[in-house]
């Protein structure tokens, strides 16, 4: 039997696999004891594994763990009992008998006396007798054991037992450190990744391949990491070291990995996929991946943008891919728009207008609600004639009708995760449940949360550091929000505004506002989502730093309202002057009627840049404003409602 081992590091996995078997196979193997303690120290801090039995514990060269894993239960009793072995021959003639172990406790199982049960088949049907073992010994020359029990004392009387499986107690195995886990333990783990909490599978079976364990991991149907999906029923293989799964959870069998980056991919490749084919098809992903950069490059040439791809023809590799994505990222279709705005008067004021006078209107149109009946517990007493909207939002949210969007818009602080920093407010307000839906409430509420590139990763990691605070992992969406590049306004050419350059290699860009959120949204094929779901309503919350958490309320009355008022848009004020940080509730056939379609208002302001004079790049460093950013408020779609008996007006009293 050929023997092939694997060796990998920490960095990315580029090489073909070498597997025992079809990893899309899984083989029965004889239930047997977990014995050797999986355990944090041997779970190897440098990665290196080899799939070559080199133990001599075992003669087995591989050992496997089913999901019912070794325990059988006695006809006599109620105990639960494990195989720790096969009785292989007879030894000598006064009625010894070798087995060979399947147990890392060899002197435990087989050297104290004691009670033992003998597993045979008679019959076609499992037999279970209990024997009591007198003595056990090693034996000197081979990796087994000699063993006598009591009542057999001759040759032919042991004979007959050869093949039989011994098992011993299940409670009766060691107790082990803090950081020490049994593989029976750890099969039907839940395996996520550390980083994002997707669910990546469900531990299948452990393998001991002498120098540190393999998990067998039986895929979520969800993952999508090989050629854009994952097969039914896809294994993969994953080492079970410290530095690729470094939190372990007993108590909620799950187990968080970081794998390295080519990790999982390698391991799902198809068996009857050649080298040649894999080339192809790696091929076939960067020519599509030019074609995109191709497509992006032609539509700001239409733009005339050109001056953007000079990076491309220099630097380093690192460099010019660098700038390929911002190329890429540039949503040219909303630049032309926004660049049209330039030229065009702000419509702002008209937002203005309409929601003074929808304040104006009779009170079907508009709701007057006290600050203090905004907590989702509000008695009827506090809250009177407007309990009925209460009831109706807590039903919608109840129901899973409804989806919140939360827009952070902490642009200044470079610390998200400081003492005042978006993410640690954020915390704050997701525990206040007086200010938030409470926590046994959230797991049927979807959860968009929109905010800047730098706060992403650490929103992801405070969510899944709190068990996603009662939200299904699954029904969470992390967004950056939209951003477009930064023109430039010259009085010698008023109608040539080109983007500018933070860098050679960056495109100096600008976050939109909360107008960007319908059309990330649209974009990210979130809206259709969120309608396969059944939502009816999207709530959109801007949150920022500044407010403290007591006066932020995500509350159903405001969807109750404009729920049971048949409108397509619910707005939440406070102030008169305050129109900035709306609070608004969309209704999902408005959503997917207005296709992300937002207004820009240009604003001038001063940026520093770079700019390519005569073949040399050269830093601009202006004095007054010299740019365009392009603005749009969320507020501005209230021109694209069918009219204006489709909105409502919620205004918070004090």
């Amino acid at each position: 039997m050929l023997r092939p081992s694997l060796l990998c590091s920490s960095a990315s996995i580029t090489f073909t696999p070498i597997q025992l078997f079809n990893p899309n196979f899984s083989p029965h193997f004889q239930s047997f004891e977990v014995s050797r303690p999986v355990s944090a120290f041997s779970r190897t801090k440098n990665c290196h594994f080899s799939l070559v039995r080199a133990r001599g514990k075992s003669s087995f060269f591989v050992r496997s763990t089913a999901t019912q894993e070794a325990v059988e239960t006695s006809s006599n009793s109620e105990l639960d009992l494990v195989e720790v072995g096969f009785l292989s021959g007879v030894h000598g003639l006064q009625g010894e008998i070798c087995i060979k172990p399947n147990t890392d406790f060899p002197d435990l199982r087989f050297s104290k006396p004691g009670r033992r049960w003998l597993k045979q088949q008679l019959m076609g049907q499992d037999k279970i007798d209990e024997v009591e073992l007198v003595e056990g010994r090693p034996h000197p020359a081979q990796k087994s054991w000699i063993l006598k029990f009591r009542g057999l004392d001759d040759v032919d009387q042991v004979r007959q037992l050869v093949g039989a499986t011994l098992l011993a107690e299940d409670n009766d195995r060691p107790e082990l450190d803090e950081d020490e886990f049994y593989s029976r333990d750890l099969v039907g783990m839940k395996v996520l990744l550390k980083e994002t909490g997707q669910l990546v599978g469900t531990v299948a079976n452990i393998f001991d391949n002498g120098g540190n364990d393999l998990l067998h991991v039986l895929l979520d149907s969800s993952m999508e990491v090989c050629n854009g999906s994952a097969k039914t029923n896809q294994l993969v293989w994953i080492p079970f070291v410290d530095a690729i799964v470094p939190d372990v959870d007993l108590e909620r069998k799950e187990m968080y990995i970081t794998p390295p980056k080519g990790l999982l991919e390698v391991n799902m490749r198809a068996d009857d996929r050649s080298k040649k084919e894999r080339r192809q098809l790696e091929w076939k992903e960067r020519k599509k991946q030019q074609k995109r950069l191709i497509a992006a490059k032609k539509k700001l040439c239409e733009l005339e943008q050109k001056h953007v791809f000079d990076g491309l023809r220099f630097g380093e590799k690192s460099q010019r891919n660098l700038l390929a994505d911002h190329i890429l990222d540039v949503n040219s279709t909303l630049l032309q728009k926004a660049l049209q705005s330039i030229d065009t008067s702000s419509k702002r004021w008209n937002v203005i207008e309409e929601i003074n006078a929808l304040r104006a209107r009779v009170s079907e149109c508009t709701l007057n609600v006290s600050r203090e009946c905004l907590s989702f517990d509000a008695s009827k007493e506090k809250i009177g004639d407007n309990f009925s909207f209460l009831q109706q939002g807590q039903s919608l949210f109840s129901e899973g009708k409804v989806s919140i969007c939360l827009v952070l818009t902490d642009h200044e602080n470079e610390q998200p995760e400081g003492e005042n920093g978006v993410v640690s407010y954020l915390h704050t307000l997701l525990d206040e449940e007086q200010s938030f839906i409470k926590e046994e409430d959230r797991a049927c509420v979807p959860l968009v949360i929109v905010s800047p590139e730098h706060t992403v990763e650490a929103l992801q990691k405070l969510f899944q550091d709190n068990d996603h605070f009662g939200f299904e992992a699954e029904k969470i969406w992390f967004l950056k929000e939209e951003t477009l590049p930064v023109v430039c306004s010259s009085p010698e050419e008023p109608k040539k505004h080109k983007i500018l350059m933070k860098s050679p290699w960056e495109i100096l860009k600008s976050p939109v506002g909360s107008g960007g959120v319908l059309s990330i949204l649209a974009s990210h094929g979130i809206t259709d989502s969120l309608s396969s779901l059944g939502i009816d309503y999207l709530q959109v919350h801007s949150i920022g730093t500044k407010p403290q958490p007591s006066q932020h309320y995500i509350n159903p009355i405001l969807v109750g309202f404009a729920s049971a008022k048949g409108a397509e848009i619910g707005i939440q004020v406070t102030e008169e002057s305050e129109f900035k940080n709306l609070e608004m509730a969309f209704s999902m056939k408005f959503l997917k009627r207005v296709k992300g379609k937002i207004e820009f208002e240009a604003v001038m302001k001063m940026h520093s840049h770079v700019q390519k004079v005569e073949k040399e790049w050269v830093e601009s460093v202006p004095s007054e404003p010299n740019s365009f950013e392009f603005h749009s408020d969320i507020c501005a779609v209230l021109s694209e409602c069918s009219s204006s008996a489709k909105i409502r007006l919620m205004n918070i009293t004090v």
